[in-house]
């Protein structure tokens, strides 16, 4: 047994026997977050066998470049640097995966500096006690070099035998390929989705793979020529859907309020949480919009949202174009890019003003730059309103109702009609923000902490939108006014969807990819005052259709402008939602979901369809397929610059500016005088920021039972903590 011991640490001394060391430290991790923590979806045993060799050819092609190197302190220390820039390649992406669902993107890397500029400290709540794991070797690596059980080796790897060793990694990685292309035929070129790169090729393969299409992506678009809009015209004049008459036009004038509920799903409408054989309505305010005749409500509205998550929402509600496929359009194209979204729209049909509200950083998804190419005249972020505390703000921004309140000093002072957009945060990943007053909501009785706190947080935020809700009315705005209602994407993850089963009423054990395109539906409602014409809608649509079905309610026809959408109350309306993952799709009788087929009535897979369902199945997709590919040409090529028929006047994002927005706002009342349509000036030049009311949970029940209420801020404050 010494014996044993001592030739293997004699071969971990010796240069090649060093690298193969380091190799199979990096397999046994990969295995680890496999099983810890990505989702591979791995279907069979064949999957499970390329799951098991994908990390060698690669890793051995990388840190085995070191046996080039002759000197042996720049050997070691250049093997180290390497096998340190994979493992925390893996690292990055395991704790990734948690949240997104995917993996790490050359876009994604790209945007970091962006898209963590006010993220703060959440990425800890992403940390597992589990992730120790991936720190084993180096503390194994440091006591085997201190107790000199592995030495250095000077003697250095003739060029012949490092060559051997690198053209044998190529050899590898081609029979791992040649394995990948038997169980999916087309796996790159086809590009099926990131998960089964990963799975089939491994990390830092994909890796290698998206940096060729991040690379081709930007060819694209200095290539893109000024007839491919043609392309995208056809397509826009074939997929045009022609409005109701019922509904043209019923909003006509009218401000525009867009209240973005942060991570909000349908599911949780109309929702009673039971705890200790008691219920609890989560969103009654919401609900009672919901159902109301003043409301268009959606029952069967997806997000269609990827990688870009908020981000990607947003282009799809403001432009009716997809997000990107990797990456966020908002931090690689979206300040560039030539666009026509409803804020420049709406201001060239009908003078209208516009305005963002967030709590949180201008830079947070580079908005600074992207609400100007959208042409929003304002943007008011947290620079301008309150102080950022511990008790009134998290990772993400301000509370939401902080948010309402501070953002009234400005809105007042807004010339009407306003387009104006609030984006709220408390109800954001890892839903234990509350604290003082507001806790006392129930929490869930899973064994998810995240899925526990998300009720409490959405209680919370129905809380905020009913006492902006009660502003409006209050303050005379609510009647003049159209108030649109969506969610962004999902809250609760499919990796943690089957702790969620039970309270749905389902089983985690048979929970299928069928129930987790089914948690993709999020919210869509939009209020008309004063209408009897609402009700609840059936029709399939996604986010993506959003700006059609807007400006057909505010009177403004559509046909001239690029976009994919269609309108969901006209009668033409296909009802076909592609979702960004190519292949993913969601119609009233088919659903196509995590690689399978159902049916979408019953819910049933559907496994050996007839010839005709085949030809049914296959024209759904090539539509959904076809709709995409057209966002993506326009959106990697900005195809938009070519378009001249949309009557809209060019944005110049220079001449836009956030900064002394509410200076500006006073000015402009001055030099209207009379003539200024601000809520301030017809309010008799008097403000109405009292008029705002919201108070706390406890505030709202304050005969709750002592001992549940202690109790429950117990179990809250823990979660929090």
């Amino acid at each position: 047994m010494k014996k044993m011991k001592k030739n293997i640490l004699n071969i971990m001394s010796t240069r090649l026997g060093f690298i193969f060391t380091l190799i199979v430290f990096y397999w046994l991790k990969t295995m680890w977050a496999n099983t810890a923590d990505f989702d591979l979806g791995l279907e069979n045993p064949y999957q499970l066998f390329l799951t098991f060799i994908n990390p060698i050819p690669i890793s051995l092609l990388l840190i085995g470049l070191a046996l080039y190197i002759k000197n042996t302190k720049l050997f070691y220390s250049l093997t180290l640097i390497i096998y340190t820039l994979i493992n925390l390649l893996l690292i990055a992406n395991a704790i990734y995966f948690r949240e997104f669902s995917d993996f790490i993107t050359i876009n994604t890397m790209l945007a970091t500096s962006k898209v963590s500029a006010g993220l703060g400290d959440s990425a800890i709540n992403l940390l597992r006690p589990w992730d120790l794991v991936y720190l084993l070797d180096v503390f194994l690596l440091i006591f085997l070099f201190v107790r000199k059980h592995i030495t250095l080796d000077s003697r250095p790897f003739n060029k012949r035998a490092s060559f051997a060793v690198t053209a044998l990694s190529a050899l590898l990685f081609s029979i791992n390929l040649f394995l990948a292309e038997i169980d999916r035929p087309e796996l790159l070129s086809r590009g099926f989705s990131n998960t089964y790169v990963v799975r089939a090729l491994g990390i830092n393969a994909f890796l290698g793979y998206d940096a060729n299409q991040t690379y081709q992506t930007q060819k694209v678009r200095a290539e893109a020529k000024p007839e491919e809009i043609e392309d995208v015209k056809a397509y826009v004049d074939q997929h045009y859907a022609t409005p109701d008459p019922n509904y043209f036009g019923i909003a006509k004038g009218r401000n525009v309020i867009i209240i973005h509920l942060e991570s909000f799903q349908q599911f949780l409408i109309d929702y009673k949480l039971n705890v200790d054989d008691k219920e609890y309505e989560v969103t009654p305010f919401i609900n009672s919009l919901y159902h109301s005749n003043q409301t268009f409500s959606f029952a069967n509205f997806f997000h269609q949202v990827k990688a870009g998550k908020t981000s990607d929402a947003e282009t799809l509600m403001e432009t009716s174009l997809f997000g990107l496929n990797q990456g966020s359009f908002f931090v690689q194209y979206g300040g560039d890019n030539t666009q026509q979204a409803a804020p420049h729209i709406l201001a060239e049909n009908g003078n209208y003003t516009s305005a963002v509200f967030h709590g949180n950083i201008a830079t947070f998804w580079n908005r600074n730059n992207v609400y100007k190419a959208l042409d929003y005249d304002y943007f008011f972020d947290q620079s301008y309103m309150s102080k950022a505390t511990d008790e009134n703000s998290f990772q993400y921004g301000l509370n939401d109702k902080i948010m309402f309140s501070d953002s009234i000093k400005y809105l007042e002072h807004m010339q009407q009609p306003f387009y104006t957009k609030f984006i709220t945060v408390s109800n954001h990943y890892p839903y234990q923000n509350l604290s003082g007053d507001e806790v006392g909501f129930p929490l869930a009785q899973t064994d998810d902490e995240t899925i526990n706190g998300y009720f409490a947080t959405a209680n919370y935020l129905d809380s905020a939108v009913k006492s902006f809700f009660d502003y409006l009315k209050a303050s005379g705005l609510y009647d003049n006014s159209i108030i649109l209602l969506y969610g962004d994407h999902y809250g609760i993850s499919n990796s943690r969807n089957p702790s969620l089963a039970e309270l749905l009423g389902k089983d985690s054990e048979t929970w299928s990819e069928y129930d987790n395109a089914m948690l993709q539906r999020v919210p869509y409602m939009i209020h008309v005052p004063g209408t009897d014409k609402g009700f609840i809608s059936e029709t399939y649509g996604g986010e993506v259709d959003n700006l059609p079905t807007l400006l057909h309610l505010l009177g403004i026809d559509t046909k001239q402008y690029i976009q994919l959408g269609q309108d969901l109350l006209s009668k033409d309306n296909s009802q076909i939602v592609a979702l960004r993952t190519s292949g993913y799709f969601i119609t009233p009788h088919y659903t196509s979901y995590g690689g399978r087929l159902y049916n979408t009535i019953t819910g049933e897979e559907i496994t050996n369809p007839d010839e005709n369902t085949s030809l049914v199945i296959d024209e759904i997709r090539n539509k959904a397929k076809t709709q995409l590919d057209i966002s993506d040409s326009i959106q990697t090529g900005d195809l938009l610059r070519f378009y001249n028929d949309s009557g809209l006047t060019r944005v110049d994002p220079s001449v836009i500016s956030y900064n002394d927005s509410f200076e500006i706002l006073r000015q402009i009342e001055d030099e209207l005088g009379d003539k200024s349509t601000s809520l301030y000036n017809q309010n008799n030049n008097t403000s109405t920021q009292d008029l705002y009311n919201a108070p706390s949970y406890s505030e709202l029940y304050p005969d709750l039972d002592e001992d549940t209420e202690n109790d429950e801020n117990t179990a809250q404050s823990n979660t929090t903590e």
